[in-house]
């Protein structure tokens, strides 16, 4: 019997597809299936294991957000009316529900990986970012992200977790979530906060504390491109090196690459494919190639389409 496990599953089904905010809302709910016939284009469909979305349970949402906020997405999703921000995250009915399934899915990922049902593992509508413990932001309800961290730290007893971001929106309900935390290895390239939402993610922001310096943030410049991208990523590459993590989650946002309607950076899906290519190296040597990719942000379809392709292919190219 061969023991050795699938390299990579990727996550998809209606209930991770369903979150979003309609038709006509840059996060809509077509983002799922675009990025399914991409991958089916590349014939990449049949080198991966798929695998079903899952609800989270009420304790995997309380890992990483407080009860009372998870009380209140219930009851705003339940009415289907306002926001559940300042208004950039609808409160439409049902988007607890969904969001849970995004949630369920990423926390599922990561206890398939450490448990070696796969070596890796791409969950396209995941990598919500923005919402903080406390409170939804950005089109992230609930903070998948923030949630796998917490679990990787209290059901496998990790200690090194590196979390690395290359949308262009900085990661800010991670950073802030984590600020001073040892923990978390946080490394973000974004487009830089004076000219982007959050507003975050400054080069100063380098932990606090006992994470003093284990938090990287480089801010680019609208318009910068790949080789802008390739010699920041040389700064991730050391910054990880260094810190030798246990397990390795990729933010993949695609809205850093050209023609994006919401941002202003300029890479291409080449991008995608050398974070992908490295991250899956640096996990070979220091985590037994555990890397989780979450898709993230990434509003002009052929783009997310491209670079999440790009994505598992360089997953898929790792090997066993």
């Amino acid at each position: 019997m061969n023991d050795i496990p699938v390299a990579v599953r990727v996550f998809a089904g209606v209930e991770l597809a369903r979150y979003g905010f309609g038709e006509d809302h840059p996060f809509g709910p077509d983002r799922h299936d675009v990025f399914l016939r991409e991958l089916e284009a590349d014939g990449l469909n049949e080198r991966v294991q798929f695998a079903a979305p899952r609800r989270a349970t009420r304790a995997e949402l309380e890992a990483f957000h407080t009860p009372a906020y998870v009380d209140w997405v219930r009851e705003r999703s339940a009415a289907g009316s306002g926001f559940l921000d300042a208004g950039d995250t609808p409160a439409l009915r049902g988007i607890f529900e969904s969001g849970a399934y995004v949630v369920g899915t990423t926390a599922q990922a990561v206890r398939d990986i450490m448990r070696g049902a796969c070596r890796r593992a791409f969950v396209p509508i995941g990598g919500l970012h923005h919402a903080r413990r406390d409170a939804a932001a950005g089109f992230c309800v609930f903070n998948d992200c923030g949630v796998a961290i917490e679990i990787l730290r209290r059901d496998f007893d990790l200690s090194r977790i590196a979390y690395v971001d290359i949308d262009a929106h900085h990661g800010d309900g991670v950073y802030y979530g984590f600020e001073d935390d040892p923990v978390l290895i946080f490394a973000d390239i974004h487009e830089d906060g004076r000219f982007l939402y959050p507003g975050t993610g400054a080069a100063s922001e380098t932990g606090k504390g006992a994470a003093s310096g284990l938090k990287l943030n480089i801010p680019l410049p609208p318009g910068a491109g790949d080789e802008d991208f390739k010699r920041a990523w040389e700064r991730v590459e050391r910054h990880l090196e260094a810190a030798q993590p246990e397990f390795i989650l990729l933010q993949c946002g695609a809205d850093s690459l050209a023609g994006d309607p919401i941002t202003h950076l300029r890479f291409s899906e080449e991008a995608h494919a050398l974070a992908a290519q490295r991250v899956c190296d640096i996990a070979s040597r220091h985590c037994a190639g555990r890397v989780l990719g979450m898709g993230g942000g990434g509003y002009h379809r052929r783009n997310l389409a491209r670079a999440w392709s790009r994505v598992v292919r360089a997953f898929v190219e790792a090997g066993p």
